[in-house]
């Protein structure tokens, strides 16, 4: 199983990155964890544009989802071949409506729907291609949700965007790759149910037994060294700062 890190910046795009969007590969199966701002532009520089089978997204946030809608017009309007089969989106309730909102002038109202085929979140166990997958909402002001992918005996969990959560412990329980989202700064914010700070994103990586932990989702204003430092202090195994274009196979 491949993680290629496609954009890790918080909140919006980073002079080095785009915001979060990873993309998993196992048995020639493509599944896309978020498409957030700039997501699209440097997915292309892993993968050719249409060559995705599955969208995951965690959140209906603009940093993690937004770029759907460049991506609905590069399929509704494919110029070589014809119209895309729409694709398998696994979103919280409501992406439909919110993207076509966000996009605001889709040919009809359910053009959308014709190129995606949007799949409510539940916290549930499911197979997307060959990986079997577990959902777990977690704590953030908008339905929002973690997945741990399975494949050959490997697991990954991403904690999309998240407040401290019993339910993360128990997804990335004993999970060879944790990608968890470190926005905040350990002495500064202080919101729950929001956002991790990078000494909370370790000492969640300790309590689960995670074989490495890769923080990420770091916004451009926070100080990702800090982070790094402080989830060092409570996590005893290899810890590291996601970076764009960043591969690893898990």
């Amino acid at each position: 199983m491949k993680l290629t890190v496609v954009g890790c910046s918080g909140s919006f795009p980073s002079a080095e990155s785009a915001c979060s969007s990873y993309l998993v590969e196992a048995d020639g199966f493509r599944l896309l964890l978020d498409m957030g701002n700039g997501a699209l532009g440097e997915l292309q520089r892993h993968i050719g544009l249409y060559d995705l089978d599955a969208i995951f997204l965690s959140h209906l946030h603009a940093d993690h989802c937004i770029d759907m809608c460049g991506y609905f017009v590069a399929r509704y309007y494919r110029h070589e071949g014809g119209r895309c089969e729409a694709i398998p989106v696994y979103a919280p309730e409501g992406a439909e409506q919110r993207l076509t909102t966000a996009y605001a002038d889709t040919p009809s109202p359910t053009a959308m729907g014709e190129v995606f085929d949007f799949r409510t979140l539940k916290s549930a166990a499911f197979e997307i291609g060959p990986f079997s997958v577990r959902t777990e909402k977690v704590c953030h002001p908008v339905e929002a949700y973690a997945i741990r992918v399975e494949h050959g005996g490997r697991a990954l969990t991403y904690s999309g965007d998240t407040g401290v959560c019993d339910a993360l412990d128990e997804l990335a329980r004993g999970a060879d790759l944790f990608l968890c989202e470190a926005s905040f700064t350990h002495g500064k914010e202080d919101i729950p149910a929001l956002h991790l700070n990078g000494r909370e994103a370790g000492a969640q990586a300790a309590r689960a037994d995670v074989g490495r932990l890769v923080l990420t989702h770091i916004p451009p204003w926070t100080d990702g060294e800090r982070n790094l430092a402080d989830a060092r202090e409570v996590y005893p195994g290899p810890a590291e700062l996601a970076r764009a274009g960043a591969v690893y196979e898990v």
